[in-house]
């Protein structure tokens, strides 16, 4: 009876967690320890818990725990989704949601900000990157999965959410009530607004040195830079600034779409896994815009898809990298269905390759020495402290919010803001580009961007050539 009971454990087992495995069994070689010891051990430990432990513990906990322990050796982004989540997993990938336009990841198991996403909730909420959530409705996140901290965050729109902050720098918890909204925001933004409160896309107009920063990558996002890009080359740009810092990345579809922007030929990205066949995804010479040097600013919190986009325009020369060493996350996940169809496995199974054939992954115990994100090239690499990060990002806030004027009851009833004065417009554009070009306290790593593609459109000029 015993030695039945053990048998259908294993079985169990078998099937929940190492689906094929008999069909891997003729390729695979014969491992220094014997398979079947080391399941029995498994499987005993199980039977002694079961029967003897203080209290009850169903089978299902005792396979789901075993499920999550073997998925905690791999990577933060491989789980296991229970039948209870399931339903809720699929609606959030395949269905509207709510939620308060954040991204996050996992950092020495702490729960992490990537990210907010600008005009979103979060942001409106002074959440800023490198924050700590240490709870989610009063429900500690030490130890959560990626996948269960989306799902406690997303909910119904208009719902609110509690978190509980730490701030970088800071020693003191922050509780923060945020409502969850349908998030659709715009992700290529300029470096300050017009009169009109619409974006204006070139930095300096007598150097005519343009400047773009993604904020992150969705559907949108190429159309929306190749109608910039237009723009610029109408009016002349000699120079271009991308910005992808605090961007946490986004489709894979859009940064492939946005590298082709800058690209006339070659490998943009692939995909290589132990058992999924390599994929690739080529530039084509319709539509590139060339013809100008770029720069592209990245920082510790660009991630996923804007680390494609910079590996590959590094790879291929066509932009220097500037700033600090990316987030490194470049991995593909595929959901395995268990239990004919009832609960899933979310699991890594390829990484992303850039151009040069380089990792871009940051795999569990990696260190500094080893080869994952993207490292700006050599002289223009910059690290910020805490401090001088947190500043950037509320100076970054402030440009970012609108700046129309309280309405008048006249211009209420007609529908139109009261315009800015042009001329106070025109005279803090002037103020703006004397404080970079003189280097002055502000955004160190614009300035040195500021100072290269100056040095490089003068060269242009002076050997007779456009750049």
């Amino acid at each position: 009876m015993a030695c039945g009971y053990r048998v259908n454990w294993v079985l169990v087992f078998f099937w929940l967690v190492v689906p094929g495995l008999a069909a891997e069994a003729n390729r695979a070689e014969p491992s220094e320890e014997d398979d079947y010891e080391l399941y029995q051990s498994l499987i005993d430990t199980m039977d002694q818990v079961e029967r003897n432990y203080v209290r009850d513990i169903s089978r299902r906990e005792l396979i789901e725990a075993a499920i999550e322990g073997v998925l905690e050796k791999l990577d933060p982004y491989s789980n296991y989704i229970d039948p209870d989540e399931l339903e809720g997993f699929r609606n959030s990938v395949e269905s509207e949601f709510g939620g308060i336009g954040i991204q996050v990841g996992m950092e020495a198991g702490r729960l992490k900000v990537i990210s907010p996403l600008v005009g979103t909730p979060a942001y409106r909420a002074g959440l800023l990157a490198g924050d700590t959530i240490l709870a989610i409705e009063g429900k500690p996140t030490k130890g959560i999965t990626l996948d269960e901290a989306v799902r406690r965050l997303k909910g119904p729109l208009g719902s609110r959410v509690t978190l509980t902050i730490l701030h970088a720098g800071k020693s003191e918890e922050t509780k923060v009530e945020i409502t969850r909204e349908q998030i659709h925001v715009n992700t290529v933004l300029g470096d300050r607004r017009k009169a009109n409160d619409t974006w204006d896309y070139m930095l300096d107009r007598q150097k005519r040195l343009g400047y773009i920063r993604l904020t992150a990558f969705s559907r949108d996002t190429p159309a929306e830079l190749r109608g910039v890009l237009k723009e610029l080359k109408k009016e002349g740009l000699r120079g271009l600034i991308l910005d992808l810092r605090f961007n946490p990345g986004g489709l894979l579809s859009a940064a492939i779409e946005v590298s082709d922007l800058f690209l006339a030929k070659g490998r943009i990205v692939s995909t290589t896994g132990r058992n999924t066949p390599e994929r690739h995804w080529d530039a084509k010479a319709e539509g590139s815009f060339a013809g100008f040097p770029m720069v592209v600013l990245v920082n510790r919190f660009s991630a996923s898809a804007s680390e494609i986009v910079a590996a590959c325009l590094q790879d291929h020369h066509r932009a220097t990298i500037m700033g600090e060493r990316t987030w490194g996350k470049g991995s593909v996940q595929n959901v395995i269905e268990l239990e004919h169809g009832r609960s899933a496995l979310k699991i890594t199974t390829a990484s992303y390759r850039r151009p040069s054939g380089k990792n871009i992954h940051r795999f569990p115990k990696a260190t500094d020495k080893d080869e994952w994100g993207v490292t700006p090239d050599e002289r223009y690499r910059l690290h910020l402290d805490d401090r001088e990060l947190i500043s950037l990002i509320h100076d970054r806030r402030r440009r970012d919010i609108l700046g129309f004027e309280p309405e008048s009851e006249t211009s209420a009833e007609q529908g139109a803001p009261r315009e800015k004065d042009e001329k106070a417009e025109r005279a803090q554009q002037e103020v703006t580009a004397s404080v970079i070009s003189k280097n002055e306290p502000g955004d160190r790593l614009m300035q040195m961007a500021v100072e290269y593609l100056s040095t490089e459109m003068a060269q242009a000029e002076g050997a007779g050539t456009r750049p």
